[in-house]
């Protein structure tokens, strides 16, 4: 196999009607054996943990080095075993400050080139910058993916029309569960026999999916256009479920959140929410957004690209209320909306599916 280099990877389920000019490219080989380095604590693996909930069979065991204090509950392996077990890729799945690929990982991950597997990683520090790995690679014909930095050129965004069905996840705030949301809504959708695929637009998102676009890295000019791309036309039944990023209301982060509103078209807005929040992450000077605020500018916002778009239901992440009080909260939010509110993790997003089946 020849080498490959690859920062960014999306992989299409395609209809005849999708349009020909698109570029598709190679997706991240599973099984996957997760690496966690010497991650200090379990928040240093949410990467990883996120894999591991959303596609455990993908996941053949873990790799901790003996400072880890991380755990998965999968299978410690060493790499020939990894290997034998079936493993396709390694997996950089632990994060640290300054998303560093540390000196003390890169013997492991050249034994892992060498040993067959590709190496795939979302930190900061590229893969392809590591002239041993590059090497290792080269001579081995392994592929390098450093799934949060696109290289592929993308237009600039057209609003065009676009065949098929999408539901965009956005927030209050960031890190507030969107990814949980669109990856449970794929999976019930799914179980019912719905023709639905999650769509990743963050690191960890792509890690789970196989494929993606990291949307927080591609130049300002182009998010509406890269969300194009990765939705492009589809069977008018089947739906995208992108992936949302950040938030209208966050001041750091809402050109990212506005380029995916125009850029997904979406039919469909899901408001992802985190109750016990006091302030903006990282910005104690800018209180949370009264959800009801919330939702009309993120209306007002997708309208422009599609005029018929309407919310369809509210997920809470209610693990800081406890099940008594969470299921209150949800009961008084749906009575307040009108829309079904659930807890992705905890009830699941059957009342959701409901609303979107009953059209």
């Amino acid at each position: 196999m020849p080498f490959k280099l690859i920062y960014g990877v999306r992989r299409h389920t395609r209809s005849a009607k999708l349009s020909e000019g698109l570029r598709s490219t190679m997706s991240i080989a599973h099984p996957y054996l997760m690496f966690l380095g010497d991650a200090p604590d379990q928040l240093a693996a949410k990467t990883a943990q996120g894999v591991a909930q959303w596609r455990p069979e993908w996941c053949v065991g873990q790799f901790r080095l003996p400072d880890c204090n991380a755990d998965l509950g999968l299978k410690d392996m060493s790499l020939e075993e990894a290997v034998e077990a079936g493993a396709k890729t390694l997996i950089v799945g632990v994060a640290n400050r300054g998303g560093r690929i540390s000196d003390e990982w890169i013997d492991v991950l050249e034994r892992a080139l060498q040993l067959g597997m590709d190496l795939a990683s979302g930190l900061h520090r590229k893969l392809g910058d590591i002239p041993v790995l590059v090497a290792s690679a080269q001579q081995h014909g392994r592929r390098l993916f450093d799934v949060r930095h696109p290289t592929q050129d993308f237009e600039v965004a057209t609003g065009a029309k676009r065949e098929g069905k999408r539901l965009l996840a956005v927030g209050t705030d960031c890190s507030v569960g969107k990814m949980y949301a669109t990856l449970a809504l794929e999976r019930e959708m799914r179980s019912r026999g719905l023709k639905a695929d999650f769509r990743a637009t963050g690191q960890t998102g792509i890690l789970i999916a196989g494929s993606g676009v990291s949307i927080d890295a591609v130049i300002a000019d182009f998010i509406s256009g890269a969300v194009e791309w990765l939705s492009p036309d589809n069977e008018p039944d089947h739906w995208d479920l992108i992936e949302g990023q950040g938030s209208l209301f966050h001041a750091s982060f809402a050109g990212v959140s506005m380029g995916l509103l125009h850029g997904a078209q979406a039919d469909a807005l899901v408001l992802c929410h985190e109750p016990t929040r006091r302030h903006m992450r990282g910005l104690p000077h800018y209180p949370l957004p009264d959800l009801k605020l919330c939702m009309e500018r993120n209306l007002e916002a997708a309208q422009l690209t599609n005029p018929d778009v309407a919310f369809v239901g509210i997920a809470v992440n209610t693990s800081g209320l406890g099940p008594g009080k969470g299921d209150d909260y949800l009961k008084r939010l749906s009575d307040d909306f009108g829309l079904p509110a659930v807890d992705p993790v905890r009830t699941g997003v059957a009342g959701i599916v409901d609303r979107l089946q009953a059209g």
